[in-house]
Parts: structure tokens; C-alpha cells; sequence
């Protein structure tokens, strides 16, 4: 039996923002967009065809407190790359906040960035070998 998490459910604010952003300067792909009746959607967007996909979920009421603190403050998604200098490079450009410089751990390259919402994510590109 071949099992995978396929989808995580991300709080935003706006829709729209939201595919702008993931799509326009994280550079994901946007999987689905179904407009689902009383201003609900179903928002699906990729990283690309090994990684987990993204439901991006438009919080309603006490759920909006919540927005950009899934993680508790600390980084809690991990986007792994095989060009970390490109897509750290292509990013910035983008507008995407980096927190700090890139820097060298022993399990590989990695600089801790926001979304648009304010979670933290790694981008990281993970030691070969």
C-alpha cells in the first residue's frame, strides 16, 4: 500500500494573495482553483511533482488568529531544492523576505524565509551523499 501526505492546509487571508504569492514568487504551480459557493474556494498549489501539495484555506472567524502562526512561531515547512543559489536568487528578486543569509549546516544549504502570511520556512538544499 503506497501512502503519502498529499495535501497541508495553509491559513490565509485572501485567496487571491495567496496564488499570487506561492505562484508568482515562490514559483508553485496552481493545481485548482473551484469557487465552492458562499465565497469559498478550493485552492490547490504545488512545488512540483515530488513535494506535498498546498490547500490554501481562507480562515474564517476565530481561524484568522491563527494566520501565519501554524507553526508557533518557528520554521515548520521545509522547501528542499536542488538549486538552492537559483531559487534563493530568483526569490529575493520576488520580494520574498529571507530572515537571515544563507549559511552552511551539516545537513546543507538553508536560509530561513516568510510567506505571506508570516510562517517561517526553510528553503534547503539538503547535503548530497
Amino acid at each position: 500500500m503506497a501512502r503519502r501526505v498529499a495535501l497541508v492546509t495553509l491559513l490565509v487571508a485572501d485567496y487571491d494573495e495567496a496564488i499570487a504569492f506561492y505562484v508568482g514568487k515562490l514559483g508553485f504551480s496552481l493545481v485548482e482553483d473551484t469557487d465552492m459557493g458562499g465565497g469559498k474556494r478550493w485552492v490547490v498549489v504545488s512545488p512540483g511533482t515530488d513535494g506535498t501539495d498546498f490547500l490554501l484555506a481562507r480562515a474564517i472567524g476565530e481561524q484568522a488568529s491563527a494566520i501565519g502562526r501554524q507553526g508557533g512561531g518557528r520554521v515548520w515547512l521545509f522547501l528542499h531544492t536542488d538549486d538552492f543559489a537559483g531559487d534563493h536568487a530568483r526569490m529575493a528578486a520576488a520580494g520574498v523576505t529571507f530572515l537571515e543569509e544563507p549559511r552552511r549546516e551539516a545537513y546543507g544549504t538553508v536560509a530561513v524565509f516568510e510567506d505571506i502570511a508570516g510562517n517561517r520556512w526553510d528553503l534547503l538544499e539538503p547535503k548530497k551523499g
